[in-house]
C-alpha cells in the first residue's frame, strides 16, 4: 500500500488497549509472533491495533521486501500477515515462497492476505494454494478472530501430523513385532520338529523292530499276540508323530510347492471326507520356477490356514486350491462353497488367523485379498516375485540346509 515507506520495525510486544482485554487462550499464555508482510507503516500500526482491540496479544515484526521475508522465515512465527502489492512481488509470490519452504501441502506457517484492493479471483486462488483466510483493509474487525482461528487450525493441524506420524511409527512396529514373532513361530516349530524326528522318532522306530522280533521269536501264542497289539500302537504313535512332525515343519517342501499343496489336499479330503481339488495354471502340475526364499512356506501356511478355517467353519462341501504364477506374481486362491464369513466373524476380537495371514504375507511382500458372500469364501494370496534372472538359487522353502534329511521313518 502506498504510504511513507518505513525500514523494518523492530519486534512490537504491545498490551491490549485498555478496555479490551487481551482473549485468554488456555495453556498458553505468550503472545502470538506475527510477521508482517507489508510496505506501509501506518498500515502496519493499524492492523496491530486492530489485533489488540480484538482481545489479541502479539508480537510483530514488519517486513517489506522478499529478502527480508525469506530471512525472517528462519525465526519461530505463529501467523504470516501479507500486504498483496509489495515492492518488486505480491502477496501470492510470499504464498508461494512459504510453501516451497514448508513442503508439499498447506504450509506450516498460517498466511492471511490483508489488501486494500484485492479481487474475487485473486481471493479465490490465495486460498486454493494454501492461505488460511484474505481480508480487506477496511474491514478490519476480522482480523483478530481470523487470526486466532488460522493459528488455532494450525496448532490443530500439525498435532494431526504429528500424531499421524506416531501412529505409522506405531503400525511400522506393530508390523516388524508381528513379523518377527511369525519367523520366531516357524523357528521354534521347526526345532520341535527335529528334535520329534530325531529323538522320539528313532525311539519308536527302534522300539518297533524290537517288537517285530519278539513277536517273530516267541513260541507263545498270547505273546504274538500282545508284541502284535503293541506293534500297532507303536505304529500309530510313528503315524501320528510324523503327522504332528509334519504340521511343525514341513518337510515335504524339500519337494516343491506344488508336491506339498498336492499331498495337503489329498490329506485333506481322505481325514474331513471334503471334496478338495487342488489345481495349477492352465493345468501344469510341474514345481513353478525357484522361488525366493520363504515364499513357498508363506504359500504352504496360507492353505493350511485356509483349509482349517474350512474345515472349523465354512460347513462346506467342496474346495478348490488353485496356484498360479502370472505376470511375475505368484497366487494361491483358496476357494469354498461354504456359507461365507459376516461382518461379525471377520470383527471377533480373538479372531487371528485371518490377520495373522496377512502379517505372515507380508513378510515376503505380499498381500491377502478375502472376499465371501452366501455362496462361499475366497481367499487369495498374491506374492510379487523377484525379476527372472535375480531370484537366489538353491532352496527356495526358507529351511536351513542342515534340515534336508527325509522325515520319514521306516515303517515295518
Amino acid at each position: 500500500m502506498n504510504g511513507t515507506p518505513a525500514g523494518p520495525s523492530p519486534d512490537t510486544d504491545a498490551p491490549a488497549i485498555a478496555g479490551s482485554p487481551a482473549r485468554a487462550r488456555p495453556g498458553d499464555t505468550r503472545p502470538y509472533r506475527v510477521l508482517h508482510l507489508e510496505d506501509s507503516e501506518p498500515d502496519h500500526a493499524l492492523a496491530i491495533a486492530c489485533l489488540q482491540r480484538g482481545g489479541t496479544r502479539v508480537q510483530a515484526r514488519r517486513v517489506e521486501t522478499r529478502a527480508e521475508f525469506l530471512a525472517a522465515l528462519d525465526e519461530p512465527w505463529d501467523v504470516v500477515l501479507s500486504d498483496y502489492h509489495l515492492p518488486g512481488f505480491t502477496g501470492l509470490d510470499a504464498l508461494q515462497m512459504l510453501c516451497e519452504r514448508s513442503g508439499p501441502g498447506a504450509p506450516a506457517l498460517p498466511f492471511i492476505l490483508v489488501s486494500g484492493q484485492i479481487g474475487e479471483d485473486t481471493a479465490v486462488e490465495a486460498m486454493r494454494n494454501g492461505a488460511a483466510d484474505y481480508l480487506l483493509k477496511n474491514n478490519l474487525a476480522r482480523l483478530a478472530p481470523a487470526v486466532e482461528h488460522a493459528v488455532a487450525g494450525a496448532r490443530m493441524r500439525r498435532a494431526r501430523e504429528a500424531a499421524d506420524r506416531e501412529l505409522e511409527v506405531s503400525r511400522r512396529r506393530l508390523s516388524e513385532l508381528a513379523q518377527h514373532l511369525q519367523t520366531s513361530v516357524e523357528a521354534e516349530r521347526q526345532a520341535i520338529a527335529r528334535e520329534i524326528h530325531d529323538d522320539v522318532g528313532g525311539s519308536l522306530t527302534a522300539l518297533k523292530f524290537e517288537l517285530d522280533w519278539i513277536r517273530r521269536h516267541a513260541e507263545n501264542p498270547a505273546m504274538q499276540q500282545r508284541a502284535l497289539a503293541a506293534l500297532e500302537t507303536v505304529t500309530h504313535a510313528i503315524e501320528s508323530s510324523q503327522r504332528i512332525m509334519q504340521n511343525l515343519r514341513p518337510a515335504i517342501l524339500e519337494q516343491g510347492l506344488v508336491a506339498a499343496l498336492q499331498w495337503m489336499t489329498s490329506q485333506f479330503e481322505k481325514r474331513l471326507g471334503i471334496e478338495c481339488e487342488f489345481r495349477t495354471h492352465a493345468g501344469d502340475t510341474r514345481e513353478p520356477p525357484a522361488l525366493p526364499p520363504g515364499v513357498p512356506l508363506v504359500a504352504y501356511r496360507t492353505a493350511q490356514e485356509a483349509l482349517t478355517n474350512v474345515s472349523k467353519h465354512s460347513q462346506a462341501s467342496r474346495v478348490v486350491v488353485d496356484l498360479s504364477l502370472t505376470g511375475g506374481v505368484l497366487s494361491l486362491e483358496v476357494s469354498d462353497n461354504g456359507r461365507g464369513l459376516g461382518q461379525a466373524d471377520l470383527a471377533k476380537a480373538r479372531s487371528f488367523g485371518i490377520r495373522g495371514l496377512h502379517e505372515r504375507a507380508s513378510t515376503v511382500g505380499g498381500w491377502v485379498d478375502l472376499s465371501s458372500g452366501p455362496t462361499g469364501t475366497s481367499l487369495i494370496l498374491s506374492v510379487p516375485l523377484t525379476p527372472p534372472g535375480t531370484a537366489p538359487a538353491g532352496r527356495s522353502d526358507n529351511t536351513d540346509p542342515d534340515d534336508a534329511e527325509n522325515s520319514a521313518w521306516t515303517v515295518l
